[in-house]
């Protein structure tokens, strides 16, 4: 099939919700407690930051585990990388991701304020600025032929796929409605158009949204 461009284990609630307004430091996701969200993938034994031997070994555990298979490249948003608007006046800080980041692959952040590349553990953050085509080929060519992952946040989601650049898309649904904040949709039915749509109910309550490209 080649490269792909994929959307894995994208959180929102059952009103279409991804985050919340007044995004700081201290809460990357603004007014909403992250936690409401992602407890489903927290649960399963694959969760990337358990330090015990427990955890859920069904579906959510199985998307949870095949989050990072075959993935060479992320593109994320400037604003989940961190809270800073505008230009850059802090360069010593360097994202919320900590020294030892997730994501194992060159990142792209888009921003309209470029800066150097910063290289933390096995992840290279580069800072660009450019359509969506633009950017994901720059991914493309840095995921040496592996699939390029579009992390988020739901505003970046949202710029590629009305691009018509998303082959793979997975959302997970959380049983929680939050009533304000920054939204992927006002109901799945707005990709039917393009994307075929498995929904999968999950035992922990949340429902798994995969589409595919018609």
């Amino acid at each position: 099939m080649g490269q792909l461009v994929r959307v894995q284990n994208f959180t929102v609630s059952s009103d279409g919700i991804a985050a919340g307004e007044d995004q700081t430091l201290e809460r990357p996701f603004g007014h909403v407690d992250p936690g409401r969200l992602f407890s489903w993938a927290g649960a399963t034994a694959s969760w990337p930051m358990r330090t015990d031997g427990g955890g859920s070994r069904g579906l959510d555990d199985y998307l949870t585990r095949d989050f990072a298979r075959n993935i060479g490249a992320e593109i994320m948003g400037r604003n989940k990388f961190g809270p800073q608007r505008g230009p850059w006046e802090d360069l010593e800080w360097e994202g919320w991701w900590g020294d030892e980041p997730p994501f194992h692959t060159p990142v792209f952040v888009l921003t309209h304020h470029k800066r150097p590349s910063i290289t933390l553990s096995d992840t290279t953050f580069h800072f660009v600025e450019g359509e969506p085509a633009e950017v994901l080929a720059q991914a493309k060519e840095a995921a040496q032929g592996k699939d390029v992952r579009i992390g988020g946040g739901a505003t970046t989601i949202r710029e590629f796929l009305d691009a018509d650049l998303v082959d793979i898309l997975h959302v997970a649904v959380s049983p929680v409605k939050l009533g304000s904040g920054v939204r992927l949709w006002e109901s799945p039915d707005e990709l039917l158009d393009r994307f075929h749509l498995d929904v999968v109910p999950s035992s922990s309550g949340v429902t798994h949204h995969l589409f595919w490209r018609k």
